[in-house]
């Protein structure tokens, strides 16, 4: 293929960072959306210039110009449109959750596999600067702040509550976790794989909350203690502020990415008795480049998943929330 043909499912506020990121790139190109409304979808591939829209799945994934699909419809709709692309014969790029839960994920694994299709989780944050090139390098090659002992981070933000909101509506998949809980979790995976090579046994999870009425969790506090005396706490929440932070505590020093983790610029490293030292890293574009070109990457290249965002870690990450959930008693309709 010489130029990489997106389509896009669900043209919402996330989608319109994808779609920004693939008209700046060079070699690929958004060839066609779908949307719930005509309207909508129609005005959305104008926008970036798609050459179609529709709002008919089968007729999107019966097109033969189409490399690769990019899913950004609200969480409750993943697995089943997950799941055509495959049957479709269409490579997928799926937004964050997966799926709401493990039971989901893994027969879409076992048919990526058995199709020999790529699949994966579109965690953007794994493939930004500031982690691939700054933590990893602080982490993993200079083990700058010794000997790791632990993680904080938070992610909280004030939503209005509204229960047929995507945030609040069970139907949806609503809660704080699967939307913004999952980036604490799979950052303290990639820390705890930089700086020790591999993730270690995970020994007990502890988690508390608050749900909201509609049932959902509108905010959660959780720690998770790993072999090796390892420790990761965090909070995560729809229904307050926080600094938005991620601490990396280590027998040496720390590391702090300051403002908004997930799509950190910057990152800060704290020696014990010494100054600070801290390091730029922006975006080339808006941050998602890194996630479609890795995607692109892996699709011309025949992979099933990519090896660094592998589908082990969708599934040991959702295997992480479906047992915070359990602890907080958030079940959603259609499990």
């Amino acid at each position: 293929m010489t130029e990489f043909a997106w389509a896009l499912v669900g043209p919402g506020k996330i989608a319109r960072r994808f779609a920004s990121a693939v008209r700046q790139l060079s070699g690929t190109r958004l060839h066609s959306v779908l949307g719930r409304d005509a309207d909508r979808a129609q005005a959305f591939a104008k926008e970036f210039a798609a050459s179609r829209s529709t709002t008919d799945l089968a007729a999107l994934l019966a097109d033969p110009a189409v490399d690769g699909v990019y899913v950004a419809t609200p969480h409750s709709e993943h697995g089943e449109i997950v799941r055509a692309c495959l049957e479709a014969g269409k490579p997928v790029l799926c937004e964050k959750p997966l799926v709401p839960s493990l039971a989901q994920a893994e027969p879409l694994v076992a048919l990526a596999r058995e199709r020999c299709l790529f699949l994966m989780e579109a965690v953007w944050t794994r493939f930004l600067p500031v982690y691939t090139d700054v933590l990893q390098g602080w982490l993993r090659e200079q083990q700058a702040i010794g000997e790791l002992r632990g993680l904080q981070s938070s992610f909280c933000f004030p939503a209005l509550y509204h229960p047929d909101s995507r945030l609040f509506d069970p139907a949806l998949a609503g809660g704080a976790l699967l939307d913004i809980g999952i980036y604490n979790l799979t950052v303290t995976r990639w820390v705890l794989q930089q700086a020790l090579g591999t993730c270690p046994e995970l020994l007990t999870l502890r988690a508390e909350g608050v749900l909201a009425p509609t049932g959902v969790d509108q905010r959660v506090n959780a720690t998770l203690g790993f072999r090796g005396d390892l420790v990761s706490q965090f909070i995560c929440g729809i229904d307050g502020s926080s600094d938005n932070a991620l601490h990396i505590l280590g027998t040496r020093g720390s590391i702090t990415l300051p403002h908004n983790f997930w799509q950190a610029t910057e990152a800060r490293l704290q020696l014990h008795g010494e100054l600070s030292q801290t390091v730029a890293a922006p975006f080339r574009i808006n941050g998602f480049e890194g996630e479609i070109e890795e995607a692109m990457r892996c699709i011309r290249a025949g992979l099933v998943e990519s090896p660094l965002m592998p589908h082990a870690e969708s599934l040991a990450t959702l295997g992480w929330m479906d047992e915070i959930r359990r602890q907080l008693g958030v079940r959603y309709p259609f499990e």
